[in-house]
């Protein structure tokens, strides 16, 4: 009796060592994993660092790393032993990737017979057809009795899985361990299809001279893998790689106040890195959101802005007028002294108002680029609707082969209920000189000069100016 129970137990003592070990060597899951770190940068990369405890035999062996995101790049994969550094090395590494799927089985089988199993469900019985497989590259072709068909009804039966196959994503390495003691192994690999991006809602005020402005972080997971109880970090900024490798709803913005970012911010080299002050999971084929900042009563500026055309300074433009749309603008400081004062990430702004009866009203949106602190954002919210503008060429004379005088003519008409002030930027060619203008004007570079025009409620204003232009 003693004998037996013996028996028994050496026999559930070589299954269960079986089962830690998987098929050939040892096999670790995400089950082993007590630390998980994600540094996500906004140009769908992420790093992916994290911890396993893990018990290997002495001596070289074989260990299959399971849990992987599938979109890994497997030439940035570093392991290292952070318990026993001297006494773990790998011999090799390799990224097993060949998932099994219908399409890649099929594959496999191009040029072999398979069987095609038909069911004749009004004869209550099946027919079992042998093929041989031509092509999948296009369609599946077959011959069949000599025969050729494009595509065949029915199950394909394969005789079996190709030993090339695996069920996920695999890194194996082939490994040298010196201690027998447990490892606590840090294994690290950048992987594509993880991105987050910046999304902010800027809400107006009725004055329009003020706002609320609350910013996201949004993540968006497409690697294959989804990541628990994980440290997260972003990177801001334009990363320079070798090769490129192969919105949001509307949320409630109701006045509060300024509220502390669950995001921690510290330069890293000439970025930004961005570090989340608690734990969080991201699932595959997830987008989750994590608030940026929030601030109340940033000063805003509203401009409008006219852009003339390039071009005919050289030659006579007698048509009818040229209607122009003017732009609308607003602009704030990203100071501490309006609440903001932080590196904002690239993103997009989207802007809103209430209308008479408290409901919040869509009124556009703009991207920016990364902005520092105490730099300007100008947002494009639209063109105005009660304000036209046209241009007309009034005059034009050549006076050398290369030298070309013209006289134009902008009109502002004011449909408003209120006076406004409209900046017009006329874009200027060659060796230009403006010989009279009915307006003062600024010379913004050298091919650009602004007119800053007062139009009255319900007036129009009329700018001429008269260039000449050297080309």
């Amino acid at each position: 009796m003693k004998g037996r129970y013996l028996l028994l137990c050496l026999v559930v003592l070589l299954a269960l060592s079986t089962m830690a070990r998987g098929e050939s060597g040892f096999e670790s899951r995400a089950s082993e994993q007590i630390a998980l770190e994600l540094t996500v940068y906004n140009s769908n990369l992420a790093l992916i660092k994290e911890t396993r405890e893990i018990k290997l035999a002495v001596g070289q062996g074989e260990l299959r790393f399971l849990d992987v995101a599938s979109n890994i790049i497997p030439t940035t994969l570093q392991v290292t032993s952070l318990t026993f550094p001297e006494e773990f090395r790998v011999l090799e590494q390799t990224y097993q990737y060949d998932l099994l799927t219908p399409k890649r089985l099929l594959d496999k089988y191009v040029g072999k017979k398979i069987k095609i199993i038909q069911w004749h469900e009004f004869q209550d019985r099946k027919e079992v057809i042998e093929a041989l497989l031509l092509s999948t590259t296009l369609g599946e072709i077959y011959q069949i009795d000599g025969e050729i068909y494009l595509g065949y009804p029915g199950y394909k039966v394969l005789a079996e899985i190709p030993e090339s196959f695996v069920e996920e994503p695999t890194i194996k390495w082939l490994y040298e361990n010196l201690t027998e003691n447990t490892h606590n192994l840090e294994v690290s690999y950048l992987t594509e299809n993880l991105n987050w991006r910046a999304d902010y809602l800027l809400l107006l005020d009725e004055e329009k001279s003020s706002a609320d402005i609350s910013g996201w972080v949004t993540l968006d997971n497409r690697s294959g893998l989804s990541y628990n109880n994980a440290s997260l970090k972003l990177i801001a900024g334009t990363l320079h790689r070798v090769e490129e490798r192969a919105r949001s709803g509307l949320y409630t913005m109701e006045a509060a106040p300024k509220a502390a970012s669950a995001l921690k911010e510290e330069a890293l080299f000439e970025y930004h890195l961005y570090e989340l002050q608690r734990k969080t999971s991201l699932k595959n084929n997830e987008t989750k959101q994590i608030r940026l900042l929030q601030a109340r009563g940033i000063t805003i500026k509203k401009e409008f802005l006219l852009y003339g055309i390039q071009g005919y300074f050289a030659r006579s433009y007698y048509e009818e007028p040229l209607k122009m749309p003017v732009n609308v603008y607003l602009t704030f400081k990203n100071s501490k002294e309006d609440n903001l004062g932080v590196p904002l990430p690239t993103g997009t702004i989207q802007l809103y108002q209430r209308d008479s009866k408290g409901s919040l009203q869509f009124i556009g949106e703009d991207s920016i680029e990364h902005t520092p602190k105490d730099k300007e954002v100008r947002l494009q919210v639209g063109e105005a609707f009660d304000i036209l503008a046209e241009k007309i060429q009034t005059d034009y004379k050549t006076i050398t082969s290369k030298l070309h005088e013209s006289e134009w003519e902008i009109t502002l008409r004011n449909h408003k209920e209120e006076d406004i002030t409209v900046g017009i930027l006329e874009p200027l060619l060659g060796n230009w000189q403006i010989i009279s203008s009915s307006h003062l004007y600024e010379k913004i570079d050298a091919f650009t000069v602004r007119f800053d025009v007062t139009v009255l409620k319900g007036e129009e204003v009329k700018v001429i100016y008269r260039v000449t232009v050297g080309l």
